[in-house]
């Protein structure tokens, strides 16, 4: 198991949910590329291990969740290093967004330029009542280049992406909600807790049954892909799998079911 300096690993084995926290409280849990790497080390470490069963993602203190790139870094890169830079963190936010495991971003404050593009890249966000969401790359001379313009578009529509991508205006937690960019907000001391009933509601379903609907949605946005052929696809392996056969007995039988997730 992987070790980290800039986020904190915690698996509650009980549950099956872990908690990754984004940890530079000094630089209100800033991105960096070590920290970009070690959230994609930390998630390919939660997909290989079958105790993650679910992921909560948030940062340290109430502050921030992430509240933007670390800029003394990004004044450093050219036009070659720049793209790799992006590369590297699509590759890293990619790989939450496409995890079949469910992803929840618990967002503890700030969320701006890659904090937001992180949070995005989850599969649902839980907002605090103090949070604030923004892509302020423009008053820097860039545009975001984690998945930025492409998730902001999906999430809030063309309109409003532009206006936030093109102002750089930041977004209070409950224009947030109201766009559909968050799916709740709560007050700051019941966030985890919330995003921790809301993650075990999730897991008290069928493993795969939850996999494939995460890869159905995922195809809708995929222009090589075929949403709907996907989700024939699936529709059909789900009948092959043991929780099918638990869950429509269960059914008949007015009990509840026990998922393996096969």
């Amino acid at each position: 198991m992987a070790t980290f300096e800039n986020l904190l690993y915690s698996l509650d084995a009980a549950t099956g949910i872990l908690t990754i926290t984004l940890n530079r409280p000094s630089k209100l849990n800033a991105l960096n590329a070590a920290t970009i790497e070690e959230i994609r080390e930390a998630t390919q470490q939660a997909l290989d291990d079958s105790q993650v069963r679910g992921i909560i993602l948030t940062g340290s203190g109430e502050k921030a969740f992430v509240a933007g790139a670390d800029i003394s870094e990004l004044a450093a890169l050219n036009d070659i290093s720049g793209r790799r830079a992006a590369e590297r963190g699509q590759e890293a936010f990619c790989m939450l967004e496409e995890s079949t495991k469910p992803v929840i971003a618990a967002v503890n404050g700030f969320a701006l330029g890659g904090g937001c593009e992180l949070a995005m890249a989850c599969h649902m966000r839980v907002a605090s009542e103090n949070a604030r969401f923004g892509q302020p790359e423009v008053n820097l001379g860039l545009i975001p280049g984690y998945g930025g313009t492409q998730r902001l578009t999906q999430l809030v529509g063309k309109g409003k992406a532009l206006e936030l991508l093109l102002t750089g205006d930041q977004i209070k937690a409950e224009e947030a909600h109201r766009l559909g960019l968050v799916n709740h907000v709560v007050p700051q001391a019941e966030l985890l807790p919330f995003c921790e009933q809301l993650m075990t509601k999730i897991l008290s379903k069928a493993p795969l049954a939850v996999g494939l609907v995460i890869d159905c949605v995922n195809a809708y946005y995929d222009k090589e892909m075929n949403g709907y052929q996907t989700e024939a696809n699936s529709f059909g392996h789900s009948f092959a799998s043991d929780d099918f056969r638990e869950g429509t007995t269960a059914f008949l039988e007015k009990r509840p079911a026990v998922f393996t997730g096969k």
